[in-house]
């Protein structure tokens, strides 16, 4: 058995193994990892460390510490007031926000972890407080990313463009970006009445004025509830609920009070990891980290129970996973799978395998490597002329991208890390089901509707 085999079966088996015993993924991958890296591929310690996505653990730890300590000082409590104010109550608006918000940055440039670290904290907050599924909440902020991801000033948009340049290929810049604005949207409105969607509008012609007037507590989200048939909400709340804060129905609602200085530092910090690493390209994780750091060491108080909230099960998950992936990638797995690939006689269906390798390795490693990769390995029967160029880029584009919801991907990991106190291992459960579905479907898809056509 070749060693390239050998990643594919002890990946498959990583999983079934942690499905079926309560062994922790991640650890069981990083053993995988040294054993496979040791014995099969002759590598040391030093090499299989060096898979380490070092990157990914900063930004996974940095950005939920810094939301940890804004969520822990009440800041992502007035954020979440402020905006459901904004659209005037109407909670089945705010996933939407969320998405043309996340979109808009990916589309001016933003890398699309960097969007994703930053909006997906304060959705997965109105997802907490409003009682909103957090994979409709998660999943539209995933895909808003994917959706601005491909504009041709955007980091996707210019690594395809470029590669395509490279290779003397016909391309359609606008097209690629149309192709996967349109197609992520689609799957939003499928997210969205798939996870609780019809639920949401009838809570926002119900629940108007009483969500805009009551204090955040956490009355507030079972109030909203769907589970509490005929429930209504009132300033004093339920028979069962606690008083609005300061136990008067005179004082004013929390969200109008001035904010405090806890508050205005936070917001300086979230406003600092924004234009860092939107406006000058700062590592997402490190200037999370420093703003963190020294929110920390402004006010201690607020922030000394901070680091127990970083999702550290999270953490050993994805860099395991990943950590395992890199091996696949030295050992030459991803190549030999493309190779494989390559040599089939049909143009079409050779299409749509490398869509489907495309989705899947995407759906563990980095989107930016496997558009870089994949794409050459294309070429050969690109340049025949029996698979249109520009549909063929545009279908791998998309399902190289539309996985990034997988828990293993950065975006899906933040999304995770995020996710509402005691419901992270049903988000990651959730989030693995559609990412793997993804896999499956989007190549499926995109075939149908770019490359069977031939589209050029």
């Amino acid at each position: 058995m070749s060693i390239q085999l050998v990643t594919v079966v002890a990946l498959a088996l990583v999983f079934l193994i942690a499905t079926v015993l309560p062994v922790h993924m991640g650890a069981l991958a990083f053993v995988a990892a040294f054993v496979i890296g040791t014995v099969f591929a002759g590598e040391s310690t030093d090499d299989i460390v060096s898979g380490f996505p070092g990157d990914l653990f900063v930004i996974l730890v940095g950005v939920t510490l810094l939301f940890a300590i804004a969520k822990g000082n009440g800041t992502v409590d007035r954020l979440v007031h402020l905006v459901v104010r904004a659209v005037g109550g109407r909670i089945a608006l705010i996933p939407w926000v969320m998405f043309v918000v996340t979109a808009a940055l990916t589309a001016v440039g933003a890398v699309v972890p960097a969007a994703v670290a930053i909006i997906a904290p304060i959705g997965m907050g109105f997802a907490r407080r409003y009682t909103i599924n957090p994979m409709l909440m998660g999943l539209l902020i995933i895909n808003g990313a994917s959706a601005g991801g491909f504009s041709p000033i955007s980091i996707f948009g210019s690594i395809v463009n470029g590669v395509v340049a490279r290779d003397n290929l016909p391309s359609n810049p606008g097209l690629l970006f149309a192709s996967s604005f349109v197609f992520n949207l689609l799957l939003c409105v499928v997210v969205f009445f798939l996870f609780g969607g019809r639920e949401l509008i009838r809570r926002s012609s119900a629940a108007v004025p009483e969500m805009v007037a009551v204090t955040a507590q956490p009355a507030t989200a079972l109030a909203l509830s769907g589970s509490s048939a005929g429930a209504t909400m009132t300033g004093g709340g339920g028979p069962s609920d606690p008083p609005p804060s300061g136990g008067s129905g005179g004082e004013e609602p929390e969200e109008r009070l001035p904010l405090n200085r806890d508050h205005v530092f936070t917001l300086i910090g979230l406003a600092a990891l924004a234009v860092g690493a939107l406006v000058f390209k700062l590592d997402v994780g490190f200037t999370a980290l420093t703003v963190a750091t020294v929110l920390s060491l402004v006010s201690p108080g607020s922030a000394k129970a901070a680091v127990s909230e970083v999702a550290w099960p999270t953490v050993l998950l994805i860099c395991g996973i990943v950590t395992f992936v890199a091996l696949m990638e030295r050992v030459g797995t991803i190549d030999w799978l493309g190779n494989l690939v390559t040599q089939i006689g049909s143009p079409l269906l050779a299409a749509f395998l490398i869509c489907a390798i495309g989705a899947v390795v995407s759906a563990f490693a980095s989107t930016t490597g496997i558009l870089g990769a994949l794409i050459p390995l294309a070429v050969p029967f690109l340049l025949a002329g029996e698979v249109g160029a520009v549909s063929m880029i545009i279908a791998l584009a998309i399902s190289s991208s539309v996985v990034d919801s997988s828990p293993f991907s950065t975006s899906g990991a933040l999304v995770v890390a995020n996710a509402p106190e005691g419901q992270t291992d049903k988000v990651f459960r959730g989030l693995m089901i559609w990412g793997f579905s993804m896999c499956v479907i989007t190549p499926i898809t995109t075939w149908l509707l770019f490359i069977l056509p031939g589209l050029s």
